[in-house]
């Protein structure tokens, strides 16, 4: 006999809270458990999100985050395609807290209106990661690297035609005039384009990846593990907070122009980093060749440049073809290590670093011919020099010793050449990983847009998607996922 259940109305609801669980995708699930928007959001942004207005909101300020953070985790183009999505996807409607689809004017108006309230989300989220960061490779997140780059505006100017037609006009014109061989009709349409677009003067010219455009230009901060840790974007109001930065007219090279332009942009940028977020003290910085100025060393190295006497012990940076090492008592390579004076294609050994009683820091350098030759009556090694031709009287071989704060350009706190110097610099390019990482995978690029605040706020939303990935990923204990959720997706 089949026993019978009189079923309750808490039955009933239980089973259908059941099915409706199971029903519900598994990452949506894995974000609702381990992720409370509502942590991360600044009192002062819910005051302004609330603010008496005279008529309630019909949307709630999670809902709208939480649909732009999923935008962008699940690489959704469009803010109209979003927008779809929720309408046809009951789960992630309710995940996210609507009871009725916006329009996509409220979503735009939802990043005009609060985009320095989406600042300070991301401000906060930068300190809650930094813990993370720092258990998963403390040494890796105690290295700042900076890039720039540019979202590209929906403008006349960046379709390719536009450019295409300038060059056509170019080279025919030099064929007209017989020029010789000499004329470069790229550099010489470079030079012709405007300086900006003529739909908005802020959206300037930039020669990014082997191409020309016209784009807002942002800077980021990243550590060696390729998490963001600081957002610049450089309109006007920047360059009005910073007056000591100097704008000049274009030269005819676009790699001469960006190398100037970003050298000049570097220490502002990190002064804001550092004012907004003082108990990161991170101590080794990685740049590419745009920031070999003599003027920038001492400033990343010495001093009270970023305040508290706070500075880098070690700056990552390769030497400017365009400009190379100088020395007048002793012939140095392009690494700046002193090679033998018979024969400059021969570098010294490095001995290590030693400190004087005063505290000054040296390198010490010997002849690349001697050997350690063991003296059998005391037991102890001494160096023989075995050159045939020695440059001293001396039987150790010649000694040079580098004094680094001398010439930081050459030594900043670390030998060029050596395996740990190559070893670490390539930890720099994680910063052009993450660059083409929020442009494409974080819906950053082919926004058919003019609106700087529009842009603007993508890339911060951008950034937030990527800390809010670092955070899931610490709760589930999974730091391999620490810069992209894709395969939990999948």
């Amino acid at each position: 006999m089949i026993p019978y259940k009189q079923l309750s109305l808490a039955d009933i609801f239980q089973d259908c809270q059941n099915k409706f669980n199971n029903d519900k995708p598994a990452f949506l699930s894995l974000l609702e458990t381990h992720i409370d928007i509502d942590e991360f959001i600044p009192i002062s942004f819910r005051n302004h999100f609330y603010a008496s207005t005279g008529r309630s909101r019909k949307y709630p300020l999670r809902a709208f985050l939480w649909a732009l953070i999923i935008q962008r985790i699940f690489s959704i183009p469009t803010d109209q395609l979003l927008l779809t999505f929720l309408v046809y996807s009951k789960p992630l409607r309710d995940f996210c807290g609507f009871t009725k689809v916006p329009d996509a004017s409220k979503i735009t108006r939802f990043k005009q209106d609060f985009l320095d309230d989406l600042q300070l989300v991301f401000d906060k989220l930068v300190d809650i990661t930094e813990p993370i960061c720092q258990a998963v490779d403390s040494a890796k997140a105690d290295m700042t690297i900076f890039d720039s780059s540019g979202i590209e505006a929906f403008v006349t100017e960046n379709n390719p035609k536009y450019a295409n037609r300038i060059i056509r006009q170019l080279k025919a014109y030099a064929k007209a005039n017989s020029f010789d061989r000499n004329y470069d009709p790229y550099k010489a349409a470079y030079g012709s384009m405007p300086s900006h677009a003529s739909a908005n003067p802020e959206i300037k010219q930039l020669y990014i990846n082997g191409h020309f455009c016209y784009v807002f230009k942002f800077g980021i901060i990243t550590n060696g593990l390729g998490i963001i840790r600081h957002i610049a974007f450089y309109n006007k109001n920047f360059i009005a907070s910073h007056p000591d930065i100097t704008v000049e007219k274009k030269s005819d090279s676009p790699d001469e122009d960006k190398s100037v332009h970003d050298s000049r942009l570097l220490i502002p940028t990190l002064k804001d980093f550092f004012l907004k977020h003082p108990l990161i003290n991170p101590k080794t910085f990685l740049g590419d060749a745009a920031f070999d100025t003599a003027a920038l060393y001492p400033k990343l190295l010495t001093g009270n440049t970023f305040g508290d006497h706070k500075h880098f012990d070690k700056a990552y940076i390769p030497l400017n073809s365009r400009a190379g090492l100088e020395k007048q008592d002793y012939t140095i390579n392009e690494n700046g290590i002193p090679c033998c004076p018979h024969d400059d294609s021969l570098p010294m050994k490095y001995e290590g670093i030693s400190k004087l009683r005063s505290g000054v820091t040296r390198y010490k350098f010997v002849c690349p011919k001697i050997k350690w030759i063991k003296n059998a009556s005391t037991g102890r090694s001494q160096r023989h020099c075995t050159c045939d031709d020695p440059c001293t009287a001396s039987s150790c071989g010649r000694m040079v010793y580098i004094y680094p704060e001398k010439d930081l350009r050459a030594y900043p706190g670390a030998i060029r050449g050596t395996e740990e110097w190559n070893n670490t610099y390539k930890i720099r390019t994680t910063v052009e990983r993450d660059i083409n990482h929020i442009k494409d995978n974080l819906c950053l690029a082919g926004r058919r847009t003019q609106n700087e605040k529009t842009l603007h706020a993508d890339l911060i939303l951008a950034g937030i998607t990527q800390l809010i990935t670092v955070v899931l990923s610490d709760k589930i204990n999974h730091h391999e996922f620490i810069r992209s959720l894709k395969p939990l997706i999948a």
